[in-house]
């Protein structure tokens, strides 16, 4: 099991630091008490070892390495208090310790540890004793706030950062999930904008190549400046798609679906028009994805129903959604072609909203193709 908070290698600098320094101090001694100063060097000079090399080993062999260092530690400073004569150095070499034992052990028993180091003044006269490990304890124990705010402190850094770079990776999915949805809305505004209007265009000059033999010039002029305008709407969508700057359309949906039926008519597939419902405003998505789909479904009459006349139903009969409803005559789903990304753009649009899309075929002749939107 590891160790219960890895610390950095400043604090491990800072703490060896300090141990040099208070080995330094322990020649020192004090003035109440004898020194016996080769055996305190000595056993200070193991001591500073293990405290400067044996602490990190302890810690990156886990928990049981680390109460085994303590317990060697400790009674080894206890010897070294009494053979430096109360020496401060000793008493440095202790509150090392127990910032060491907070780095290494689980609170209670660094606080323990402590608890246990102000001790060393038993043997003294207990007015002196007991004033002095007072003072000893004031010091321990504020080593044991001050190393566990320490601790928490780097662990809070820590989880900031692996909670930053989760956020990064978030950001980076976001940002190429946003980029492949644009790229996706992009397509289906190309498809179902353009698409419809070269299916126009191209149904009209089949028309027009089919009268042109004959002595209506009327109907032949009408039909190439209808073309024509079918043209420049389609020049006017890849610009909008390209720049990636949808602005909505003006006017009512029920304008637009009854100029689009008009369309559709005058391309060769007489198409009507129905409104049910007292007609209401509803949100420009829903009415750009109700457009769309109708736009896509007349295309699809045109290019593979082999339809002699379609309807579309715009239905306002509920109040919690609108439904929409292209239906035609011609041939039915049996031979009839897929319609590949046409439908998929249109499911993509309406399950954005929370909408469903069907498409069916009654007894083999016709086809419906039903949107259902929340309004």
């Amino acid at each position: 099991m590891a160790s219960r908070v890895p610390h950095s290698d400043d604090v491990q600098k800072a703490l060896s630091v300090l141990t040099v320094l208070a080995y330094v101090t322990l020649p020192l001694g004090s003035e109440t008490f004898e020194q016996s100063l080769v055996p305190t060097l000595l056993v200070g000079l193991a001591y500073g070892a293990l405290a400067i090399f044996g602490f990190p080993f302890a810690q990156r062999r886990g928990r049981v390495f680390a109460a085994a260092y303590v317990l060697v530690q400790l009674p080894m400073g206890f010897v070294l208090f009494v053979l430096s004569g109360a020496a401060v150095g000793s008493v440095l070499l202790l509150v090392v310790l127990v910032a060491q034992s907070v780095l290494l052990l689980p609170l209670p028993a660094a606080a323990a540890v402590a608890a246990v180091i102000p001790l060393v003044h038993v043997e003294m006269a207990w007015p002196d004793g007991l004033r002095e490990g007072l003072g000893t304890l004031a010091v321990t124990a504020f080593t044991v706030v001050i190393t566990e705010l320490l601790v928490r402190e780097q662990r809070a850094r820590a989880e900031l950062a692996v909670a930053n770079e989760r956020l990064r990776g978030y950001a980076a999915q976001a940002e190429q999930l946003a980029t492949t949805q644009e790229r996706n809305r992009v397509a289906r505004d190309i498809h179902d904008g353009l698409g419809h209007h070269l299916t126009v265009v191209q149904m009209l000059l089949q028309a027009a190549r089919a009268v042109i033999g004959t002595a209506e010039p009327e109907r032949l002029d009408a039909m190439l400046a209808k073309a024509q305008d079918q043209s420049k709407q389609a020049l006017a969508e890849v610009r909008r798609s390209v720049a990636a700057l949808r602005e909505p359309r003006s006017g009512s949906l029920v304008d637009a679906l009854r100029a689009l039926a008009s369309e559709a008519g005058e391309a060769g597939v007489p198409t009507g028009f129905e409104v049910r419902g007292a007609a209401r405003a509803t949100r420009a998505e829903v009415e750009e994805s109700l457009f769309r789909a109708a736009q896509e479904g007349l295309t699809n009459v045109r290019k593979h129903a082999d339809a002699t006349a379609a309807t579309v139903v715009l239905d306002y009969g509920r109040v919690d959604l609108v439904r929409l409803e292209v239906r035609d005559d011609g041939r039915g789903m049996a031979d009839r072609p897929g319609d590949g990304f046409g439908l998929v753009g249109i499911e993509e649009r309406v399950a954005g909203l929370g909408g469903r899309v069907s498409v069916g075929s009654a007894g083999g002749r016709g086809v419906a193709l039903t949107v259902e939107v929340p309004a």
